[in-house]
C-alpha cells in the first residue's frame, strides 16, 4: 500500500504558520540529528562497509557536542551499532528499532518546526523522488512511526515534498528548485502559487526564492541541498562550476544569476560566497553521480563536510571555516556513499531544540 493511501486527508484546521511555528535555520541550537542505519547494497553496491565507516566517523563528530538518534532495522544493526558504540567510547547515541528500506531520511523524515509551544513536525507525503523507486515508498510512513516517540504535534500537509528540496534562512526565506517542486512526478495538481503557500503555510516562510535546476546526475529532480544552502540569515553558498564545457557551468551560472537578483523578505539583497565543485564522480558505468560540497550538514559545533579526494576539497574546507567560524569543519571522505546517490545532509534531519 503506498503511504499516500495509507491515511486519510488531515481534518481542517489551523495550519503551522498561524499557530506561530516556523522552520528554524540549520545552524539554530539542535535536539539531536537523526540518522538510519545503511544496508542496502542496491544503494550501496559493493560498499556497505565503506559507507558503514563515514557513518562512524559522522556519529564521533555530531556526539562530540550533541545527540544522534539512529534507526536500526533488526536486531544485527542493534547489536553491531551497540558493540562499535561500546568499544570506541561513543555517547549521545540513541538506538530507535525503526526498519526502514533506505538511510535519505532528510527526505523521507520529518521535517521539523518550532513554535511558542515548542518543536513539531510536518510529515509531507513520500513518493520515492517521483515513483520513480517504489520499493522506497513505504519509507513514507516514518514520521508516524516517530510521532509516539517524540510526543510532538504532527501535520500533514498532503503534499509530495522531500525535506532535500528546500533551504532557510530562519528569517522568513525558503530556497528551492522550479525543477524539482514544480516537476509533474511530484504535485501535478498544484500551481506553482499554491505550492509557495504550502512552503508559507508549512516551514513558516514568507518569501519563496525559486532556483532553476540541479546538478547533473542528480536523481531527485533537482534538489537545492546539492545546488545552493544558506549559511546565515543574509547569506547563500552557491555552487559555480568553473569548467566553461562541463555540463553543469551554464546551470549554476543560472542560479547564481537568479540569487544576485533575489531579496529577502526584507528587500536586501543577499550576500553570495561561491562553492567551487568537486569535479566528476562516475558511477559504475560511467554516469555522473551527484557530488556536491553543498551536501554539508551543521549541527551543534559542527560541520559535517563532504568531500571527494579533489583539488578543490580544501577550497570548500576553508569556504566552510570561513562562513562558520565557531564550528569545526569535519571533511569526510563520501565517494563511496555518493554511489547512493546522495551525501550527509541527504542521510541527516535536524531536530531542533525546544
Amino acid at each position: 500500500m503506498r503511504p499516500s493511501e495509507a491515511r486519510k486527508a488531515s481534518p481542517p484546521g489551523p495550519t503551522p504558520r498561524e499557530l506561530g511555528y516556523a522552520m528554524p535555520a540549520e545552524w539554530a541550537p539542535q535536539e539531536t540529528v537523526w540518522l538510519a542505519w545503511p544496508h542496502d547494497p542496491l544503494t550501496f553496491p559493493g560498499r556497505i562497509p565503506q559507507v558503514e565507516t563515514i557513518y562512524h566517523q559522522a556519529i564521533r563528530a555530531l556526539t562530540r557536542n550533541g545527540r544522534v538518534d539512529l534507526l536500526v532495522s533488526n536486531a544485527d544493526e542493534r547489536q553491531r551499532v551497540e558493540a562499535w558504540a561500546s568499544r570506541e567510547g561513543v555517547g549521545n547515541l540513541r538506538l530507535h528499532d525503526v526498519p526502514v528500506a533506505d538511510v535519505w531520511i532528510r527526505d523521507y523524515g520529518p521535517t521539523f518546526v518550532r513554535g511558542p509551544r515548542g518543536v513539531a513536525m510536518v510529515d509531507w507525503l513520500f513518493n520515492a523522488w517521483g515513483d520513480k523507486y517504489p520499493t522506497l515508498r513505504p519509507d513514507g510512513v516514518v514520521p508516524r512511526l516517530l510521532a509516539p516517540k517524540l510526543g510532538v504535534p504532527r501535520f500533514e500537509p498532503q503534499v509530495v515534498m522531500e525535506g532535500g528540496s528546500f533551504d532557510v534562512n530562519g528569517e522568513g526565506a525558503v530556497l528551492t528548485t522550479e525543477q524539482c517542486l514544480l516537476h509533474e512526478n511530484r504535485n501535478p495538481h498544484l500551481s506553482r502559487e499554491r505550492i509557495e503557500g504550502v512552503l508559507r503555510d508549512f516551514l513558516g516562510a514568507e518569501t519563496v526564492l525559486w532556483l532553476g535546476e540541479g546538478v547533473v546526475g542528480d536523481d531527485t529532480d533537482g534538489h537545492v541541498d546539492d545546488v545552493a544552502r544558506f549559511v546565515a540569515p543574509d547569506t547563500v553558498l552557491a555552487c559555480m562550476e568553473e569548467d566553461p564545457h562541463h555540463p553543469n557551468h551554464a546551470i549554476l551560472a543560472e542560479n547564481g544569476k537568479r540569487l544576485s537578483s533575489m531579496r529577502d523578505p526584507r528587500g536586501r539583497p543577499f550576500k553570495l560566497v561561491p562553492l567551487p565543485m568537486p569535479g566528476d564522480v562516475l558511477d559504475d558505468e560511467g554516469e555522473p553521480l551527484p557530488a556536491s560540497y553543498a551536501n554539508f550538514l551543521v549541527a551543534n559545533g559542527v560541520v559535517l563536510l563532504p568531500v571527494f579526494g579533489h583539488a578543490n576539497d580544501e577550497r570548500a574546507v576553508r569556504t566552510l571555516e570561513a562562513c562558520f567560524p565557531d564550528r569545526a569543519v569535519v571533511p569526510l571522505r563520501c565517494e563511496d556513499m555518493v554511489h547512493g546517490m546522495g551525501t550527509l545532509h541527504c542521510a541527516s534531519q535536524q531536530q531542533p531544540a525546544a
